[in-house]
This record gives structure tokens, sequence and C-alpha cells, in this order.
């Protein structure tokens, strides 16, 4: 959530707006609330869209026409007008978690439980259906479950059956694996089509898998039309009844009210049981979320950022659960505060929160039944020997993780569903390594007689080489889509590493070098990061300098950040850059302006103290202070919640997120190791550890954490 802006309407219709919500494709998402008190969710149609007058009448138009459902199983419309220039849509306040989000957290429902979801969202589609509209985008996220039952949001985009629609151009009309085959083809959409989609929700309420899955949207979308659904882990009595929903044809599917008929409880069965959304853990989720979203509603005007009331109740809610909201017309949900978010306020989605489809060689999170908290998890697979003892972090890319192998002058790639070798290549010695692209590795070649220093890249998928070029480089130290960037000697023999280089991958030249702007050696680079067209470096004198990557001019520099001698990697997002050292910082790109500071608490030693390396989590900042570890609001930085790890020697590595984790290398008094936390609350949630102390390195990629330590690799698992 965020305050509202210079720009932004104070009131429209009955509803005085207090919030920012979210910004999307189609407009912008405000919370509102009307003279009673009642919460609603206000969206206004983009500037550039509602100066076309067709483009806002219908906007309205079809808000209006969506008005007519007024069924219990929907997020309803409240109302629509256009006011002031502004064209806008009010619809209803929902609390409770979709059911995806409940799905992940508590998995798949029994028998009984999936028969009661599919007789209420069969019933709501009949509502739809009678009213002469189609939702045309039933999926998980798009379902709420709250006390009354689940509820159907995003109802904005329902259409009449032969009525226009407001898909911008270039966006996907339909979500990968649960649009009905007609509409993947931009055939006619009718009835049926929800139908469809009902099966896909159901199949995946059943197993906790979907019913068409695969790499990329396109494999999905060539599977709904072509392929068969995989219906394998839904429980047979289930399978039947779903099966017939995903029917080719849409004359096959029944209709709603035979699928709420089948559906229905058996005969004997009590009246007035509770149903599965009023019982245990789901029951106790949406409690929480309804108190948090009551009280919340009920503060003042969202004005100022900072008011440490109200984050500490969005922490809250974000601890046990978020407020959602249905905000129609154009394909569009918001989340306040999802339960993922660990931040007070809307944020961008993360990867694994965005609607792209999950890899093929993801693996799958652990449920609540799989892990206990302070014991650590069976890894998916490792430790085992293959990598150098001195550390350089692990690299995914795509379904590999690399690392260096035995004397660090092999780099080895590794299967990230099993661990199996994959390839292996001779690279210059403790040469660093970056990923340009999916496709691309680049490296330090090895030295040979009469040649040293010369960039390597190397295919990702076979380790064979692409091409070498000659720069007298040491270290590759960051890369984005245009370049690697890379450190050098002036003369081949020196031992100073005083020059800094931009490699053109497309030409295959070397684009500037300029006088190294930090301090930094053979065996230590500097760390670095790109964003927004700015080369971020922090070297082992603590100095931060910023240069423009197309020319290696010094932008601006900030001396004496950090006082250990192992440079802290920053982060960049947005055209800010995230500093750890003597303070945790936010700055602009362009100039260095400080955005907020927060002073280090821990005593400085040389290789530990300060402020760590930070993490960036959509709108959630994660950085270790001596012995605590915190989760911060990035835009401001204030703090969500602090946890002490006790007596550890920290080091300052960035701490990893991956899924509802985040984890810290800690040094324990006699081993290594590395904490394990939930990242919304910072309870601790298991220590991984291994005996002797070392380093260790970490990484994160499609729900594994890629843990390296004494020659060892191992894949661990994430809930």
């Amino acid at each position: 959530m965020n305050p509202l802006g210079p720009g932004d309407p104070l009131r429209l219709g009955p509803y005085r707006l207090v919030a920012v919500l979210g910004d999307g494709g189609m407009g912008r998402v405000y919370l509102g609330r009307d003279r009673t008190g009642r919460a609603a969710a206000i969206k206004v149609l983009r500037p550039e869209l509602a100066y076309d007058q067709n483009m806002a009448q219908r906007f309205v138009r079809e808000a209006q026409v969506a008005q007519a459902v007024t069924s219990t199983g929907v997020a309803r419309v409240l109302g629509a007008w256009h006011e002031g220039g502004w064209p806008w849509m009010a619809t209803e306040f929902l609390a409770g978690p979709t059911l995806d989000q409940h799905i992940d957290e508590y998995g798949p429902f029994d028998d009984q439980g999936v028969r009661e979801l599919g007789a209420a969202l069969a019933r709501a589609l009949q509502d739809i259906h009678a009213a002469g509209l189609v939702h045309r985008d039933l999926k998980p996220s798009n379902i709420v479950m709250t006390a009354s039952g689940p509820r159907i949001i995003d109802f904005g985009i329902a259409r009449p059956e032969h009525g226009l629609t407001l898909t911008l151009t270039g966006q996907i009309p339909v979500t990968p694996g649960y649009g009905a085959p007609e509409q993947v083809l931009g055939q006619r959409v009718g009835p049926p089509a929800d139908v469809f989609s009902l099966g896909a929700v159901l199949a995946y309420a059943a197993s906790g898998e979907r019913a068409y899955d695969g790499g990329h949207a396109a494999t999905v979308q060539y599977q709904v039309v072509h392929g068969e659904p995989n219906l394998s882990e839904v429980p047979e009595p289930i399978r039947a009844l779903v099966a017939p929903c995903l029917a080719k044809d849409p004359a096959y599917r029944p209709l709603p009210e035979q699928i709420a008929a089948v559906f229905a409880p058996p005969s004997g069965t009590k009246p007035g049981a509770k149903k599965i959304w009023q019982l245990g853990e789901l029951a106790a989720d949406i409690k929480l979320r309804e108190a948090a979203a009551k009280q919340l509603i009920s503060l003042p005007d969202v004005r100022t950022p900072s008011v440490p009331s109200r984050r500490r109740l969005l922490t809250a809610l974000a601890a046990g659960g978020g407020t959602v909201l249905a905000a129609g017309g154009g394909g569009l949900a918001w989340w306040l505060l999802s339960k993922d978010t660990g931040a007070g306020e809307a944020r961008k989605p993360t990867e694994e929160e965005s609607t792209a489809p999950p890899k093929p060689w993801d693996a799958k999170r652990l449920t609540a039944s799989q892990y206990e908290d302070g014991t650590a998890p069976p890894s998916l697979w490792g430790p085992q020997d293959g990598p150098s003892p001195v550390v350089i972090q692990p690299l995914p890319v795509r379904d590999l993780v690399l690392v260096h192998e035995g004397g660090s002058t092999t780099l080895g790639a590794y299967n990230v569903m099993d661990g199996t070798r994959k390839w292996g290549t001779a690279v210059g010695s403790y040469a660093h390594y970056v990923a340009p692209s999916e496709e691309l590795v680049v490296t330090v070649g090895p030295m040979t007689v009469g040649s040293t220093g010369r960039l390597l890249a190397l295919d990702s998928a076979t380790g064979k080489k692409k091409w070498t070029a000659p720069a007298n480089a040491v270290h590759v130290i960051a890369a984005d889509t245009k370049s690697v960037y890379f450190t050098a000697r002036r003369d081949p023999t020196s031992t100073d590493v005083s020059l800094l280089g931009a490699f053109d991958i497309a030409s295959r030249t070397t684009r500037w070098t300029v006088p190294m702007p930090v301090e930094c050696t053979l065996v230590t680079p500097p760390k670095a990061a790109t964003d927004s067209g700015c080369l971020v470096l922090c070297g082992q004198n603590g100095k931060v300098a910023t240069l423009d990557t197309r020319t290696g001019k010094q932008v601006w520099t900030l001396p004496r950040q950090a006082v250990a001698i192992v440079p802290i990697a920053p982060a960049v997002s947005e055209g800010i850059v995230y500093l750890g050292g003597k303070t945790l910082t936010a700055r602009k790109l362009e100039d260095g302006e400080e955005i907020w500071s927060v002073p280090a608490r821990s005593e400085f030693k040389k290789t530990y103290g300060g402020w760590g390396a930070p993490t960036l989590d959509g709108d959630a900042l994660y950085a270790l202070d001596g012995e605590e570890i915190s989760c911060r609001d990035r835009r401001h930085g204030n703090a969500d919640w602090t946890r002490s790890l006790g007596d550890v020697l920290q080091r300052l590595y960035p701490p990893v997120v991956q899924g509802k984790t985040v984890w810290a290398n800690v040094d324990i008094i006699d081993s290594g190791g590395i904490a394990v936390l939930y990242k919304d609350t910072g309870k601790p949630a298991w220590t991984y550890a291994r005996d002797g102390r070392g380093e260790w390195g970490m990484a994160a990629s499609g729900n594994r954490v890629f843990l390296v330590h004494s020659g060892k690799l191992a894949a661990m698992p994430v809930f």
C-alpha cells in the first residue's frame, strides 16, 4: 500500500480514497471507504486510456453490466461511473486467502472439501451465466476463501457473451492452463469455457498439481488444445467428476447446475454441518485476516508511510495473513498484503508470485506436514563431492547450478533436479563467473603460454566454448544483457588490478576501460551490480563508486561506506542502490542522494560487523547487523521485524530468500551453519549446520537453496 500522491483523487462517488493499492496495465487501484465505513477497492482507468471516450464508456458500461450479478459467490461490483475525467468502478472488499495461497500453505483438500468447493463455485457460475455473462478468467488466484464460502473475484473481467473486451494489445487474454481450448484459439467464448476453467481449478484443489503444465506458456496452451489433462494425482472419485469438465468440445461439458448436483453432499449428511472453510486452519486464517482488515480500514487516512502503529499493523497482517481485494475490469486482481509479502505495502510481484508458469525443473515446496520447526528437513540431493573447498558462490542457470571444482580451475555444472554432473570446463584459477543470459556463461579462461586473462564464453547447456576475447582480465564481476564488466591488469605480468572494463557481447570488443575506482586485489575483486544504466562497485577500502555503463564515466562516489576488508555486495532495483556497511542505506543511482539510512549497531571487525550485504524481495529488504537479522521496508527503511540469532559470528554475505524462507550465513561457535527463518515474521524454522568451521556458499532458484561447504554441494527444499 502507498500513500495518495499529488495527482490522485481524494473522493470518487461515495468513496473517500485513503491509499493506493497498486498499478496495472488498465489502471490504478485505491483503497476506499464509504460514509458508513464499508471498504471497497476502487479501480480508475489509466489517464491515457480515459482520454479515449469510447474506451472510458466501455469500461464503465461493462462494469455496470456486471452489477447485474448479485450472487453471494462472487465479489460484487458496487458501482461504476465517469466522474471529473476519472472513469472508475468499485468492487467488494474481501478478507481471506486465495485458493492457491491456501493449497500452497496447507496442501490439497480432501474429497469432501473438493466437493464442497466444487458445489459452491458451480452455483456461483450458474448465477453469472444467468445474468448473461461469462467470467473468462476463473483460476485459483481468482477465488477467495471467506467465512461464507469461496468467492470469485476479478469479476470485472466478465463480459456479455457477445460483448466487447478491454484487453489491451499484447496482453494474453487467457491464463495458461485454465482457459478453455476455444479461448486459446480465439474462438467465441460462452458459458462452457467457465466450466472448463472450473474443472482445472478443482483438479488443482484436489491434487495441488495443475492439470495442464509445462515450461512455457505456449507449451501449456498447446496441451490444452491438443493434449490430455494430467489427473493422475486426483483421487479417483473426484477424477470421474472433474474429467467431463475438461472436454475439448464445449458441447460435451456439463452445465454448472449439473456439477452443483453431483458435487452436493451425499444423502444422510447432517443438515447445518460445517463446511471446509469453517473448520481448522482455514477458518482460523480467515478469522485473523478479517480482524486485521477491520482494524486497517478503521485507521486514519494513509497519508504518511512511516506511522509506527500502521506499520506494526501491516506487519501483523503480513505475518498472519492478508486482505484480498477484487478489482475488476481488465482482468486484474489486487492483493493488499498477500501472505507472502513480508512487507507492509503493496508491491510488485516477485518471480514466484508472478503469473508465469513454473519451470519444469522447479521443485515442489514442502507442505506444513513435511517439515518440523527446529529440525532441518532432508536435502533434495547431496551433500555430494564436487565443489572446490575454496568457496565461490554457486550460480543457478536454467536447470543447472554452476560451482568451482577441484583446485578451482574447473567450472562444473550440476543438474538442479538430481545433482548429476552435466559438464566441466577448464577455467582460470578461482575465476568468477556471470550469466548475461540463460544461454551464456562468461568467465576468465585458463592461463596458457603467451595468453593470459582471456574472457571465455560458454554455452550454459553444454559447457562448450562459444568465443574467447583478450582483455588482460582478472575477474568478471557483473553482467547485463549487453555487457560483461571485468577487472584487468595493465601489464599481464603485474599483480596490480588497476583497470575496470566493459566488454560488449554483441560486437565482442572491449567498449571501454577506466582506472579502477575502488580498491581490489587478484584474490578479492570488488562486489558489483548493474541497473538503470549504472554499474555500482564496492571495494576493499569501503568505497562505493557508481559509473555510467555506456562510457565508464564516474557518476558519484561514497568514501568509507564500509570498514571491513571484505567488499559488501550492493543490491540495485528500480534506480535505487541499497548498501551495507557503517549504515544500511538506500540511495538514488542517478546522483547518490540519500533516501534513507539506518546506522549499524554492531561492533566493526575486519571481516564482519556492521551491516552486511542486503537482499531484496519485492518491497522487503533483508540484511544482517552483527548477530541480528531484520526485514525492512525498502521504500523507507522501517523495520518489519528484527531477530537475534544468538552468539554467532555474522558474515557480511547477503541472505538468500526463497519460497517463504530467508537463509542467513552464520558461524556458530564450533561449526559453520545456515539459519533459516520465516521471511514474513522472522520466526526460526531450523538451522542447517555441519561439523567444522569454514565458508559457506549459497544461492537459490526454483524452490531450492544450493549450499556449498567443505567441498560438498547440496540442494535444500523450501516451504
